[in-house]
């Protein structure tokens, strides 16, 4: 029955060593309602859904189906109640078909044979009738990132769930893709079916949701209906009352003014047809040309995987450059190492900040000076100088608010949101004429990704150019002056600020459409 309650999450306390991560929290989902989960870097979100998934067990805490208590110690028993959840990796065989993944963990009537017909008519049959279309026949490692996700989903309504846990669903989706998945979610809980959507994403939740309820450092702050909810209401909820929100970037409709927008005539960075393949020697970026001004914020969209990230660590030094040329004031970096960027005036933010450029076994003060231990203030007559480089990080953790006991804390002890602070303190505590920054503010909240459009913008009006490579459609339109969308490793075109549309956007980024 509609507006009945679907589950009961009551005082649910979960802890990890001395960090509180849930504090005696509630949810409650009615049948066929979304309900929107939101909150910052931390605030608790994902984690509740885990304890909900059997992922991680309560120190405390009681769950309700159907009013009925249940105990869910693992996903097998989650699945069992009815819970399906779909999280932001995706949990696939690359090898196997859509169909093959879908199925796989569940009981075959035809299983001495292997005979997946049945299965393959009735999971088209749940596509067409959920509006997630899908061959089950494909194999998923020829699957884009929007397609992929809705196995995943089929996957979990496959199963016969009642209740569909989302985390971060948009992430890797295009405007177009993003509308789609809403429509899927409507008729879904038309069907009778209870979803929770996890995001930190204001205007999404209040497009798709009939409730929204937000966490805030492991606790409950507010639960409202759509209808009473706004993005005001929800931003002071998430981040409490630091954030003023109408002169807020990261809620501006129109982006940056004319005058913020001007950039030199100089490029700084030159790419002329740049090629970078892997080790078998296939192509990952192909014939790619563009130059950034002083002064510009040159951003490249497009869903994760296209070639993004290749393209960042060619112009970095991390991968080699197989073709073409770059240049930085027309001086060649082909063949260059990072240490003679680094030098040069470039500096970086990695997309994946466990694996690059991040030294766990260091402390704090270590990975802040990271790159650059053998430039002034920090090296002197041969020597590190300690003196130098803990008063340095002293003062960048108080400025990039990092979450952390003392400069001698090891790395390891941080939270992600607080390694990406480490990261965003390395890159902009030095003069740069270059910064190739991809996907600078994931894992921060609203008041981290502030500042860091702030920053971007101070060092913009300084000279600085910047390459932006982002999933966050949003943020490009915000902040750039030109944006690039890749796809399949090629450019679909340039657009000037004048000429921004998010769907044109999103065709480009689904390689339905090029731009001269």
């Amino acid at each position: 029955m509609k507006n009945s309650t679907m589950l009961e999450m009551k005082g649910v306390r979960k802890s990890f060593g001395t960090v509180v991560a849930l504090d005696d929290v509630n949810l409650q989902l009615k049948s066929s309602e979304i309900h929107g989960l939101l909150g910052g870097n931390g605030a608790g979100k994902t984690t509740l859904m885990n304890v909900l998934y059997g992922l991680y067990k309560p120190d405390r805490g009681e769950i309700y189906l159907r009013e009925k208590k249940v105990e869910i110690q693992s996903p097998k028993d989650a699945i069992s109640c009815g819970i399906g959840m779909v999280h932001q990796h995706f949990l696939q065989i690359d090898s196997y078909t859509v169909t093959e993944n879908i199925v796989l963990g569940t009981r075959l009537k035809n299983r001495p044979t292997l005979d997946l017909d049945q299965e393959e008519q009735r999971i088209q049959d749940l596509s067409e009738r959920f509006g997630l279309e899908v061959s089950p026949s494909s194999l998923v490692e020829e699957l884009p990132m929007g397609i992929r996700q809705r196995v995943e989903i089929l996957k979990a309504v496959y199963r016969g769930v009642d209740v569909l846990i989302l985390d971060e669903p948009t992430t890797n989706l295009t405007p177009q893709e993003v509308e789609s998945l809403f429509q899927s979610l409507r008729v879904m809980v038309e069907e009778g079916m209870s979803v929770v959507f996890i995001t930190h994403k204001l205007r999404e939740v209040l497009s798709v949701s009939d409730r929204i309820s937000v966490l805030r450092d492991g606790r409950n702050v507010i639960t409202l209906p759509r209808d009473e909810a706004s993005e005001e209401v929800l931003v002071r909820a998430m981040v409490g009352e630091g954030l003023d929100v109408g002169k807020s970037l990261v809620f501006s409709d129109t982006g940056l003014d004319q005058e913020a927008l001007q950039v030199g005539q100089e490029p700084v960075l030159r790419v002329e047809g740049l090629q970078v393949v892997n080790e078998e020697g296939n192509p990952l970026v192909k014939d790619c040309s563009f130059q950034i001004r002083e002064k510009e914020i040159f951003g490249v969209a497009g869903v994760a995987g296209n070639g993004q990230q290749e393209l960042a660590e060619s112009l970095m030094g991390i991968r080699p450059i197989a073709g073409g040329q770059a240049s930085i004031d027309d001086t060649s970096i082909v063949g260059l190492e990072t240490r003679e960027l680094l030098e040069m005036g470039v500096t970086y933010i990695p997309e994946d900040r466990l694996q690059d450029g991040f030294l766990p076994t260091a402390n704090v003060a270590q990975n802040l000076i990271l790159g650059y231990q053998r430039q002034e203030p920090y090296h002197n007559r041969g020597f590190l100088d300690w003196n130098a480089i803990f008063r340095a990080a002293r003062e960048l953790i108080t400025e990039y608010n990092i979450m952390t006991p003392s400069a001698k804390e090891p790395a390891a002890n941080l939270s992600g949101g607080n390694i990406q602070r480490v990261m965003l303190a390395r890159a902009f505590s030095h003069p740069a004429k270059l910064l190739v920054a991809h996907n600078p503010t994931r894992g921060l909240d609203i008041g981290s990704m502030e500042f860091v459009y702030s920053k971007l913008l101070e060092r913009k009006e300084q000279g600085m150019a910047t390459l932006l490579l982002s999933e966050d459609l949003d943020e490009l339109m915000l902040l750039c002056d030109r944006i690039a969308t890749i796809y399949r490793g090629q450019f679909a075109g340039v657009l000037e600020r004048g000429e921004f549309d998010k769907y044109q956007i999103g065709r480009m980024m689904s390689g339905v459409e090029t731009h001269e």
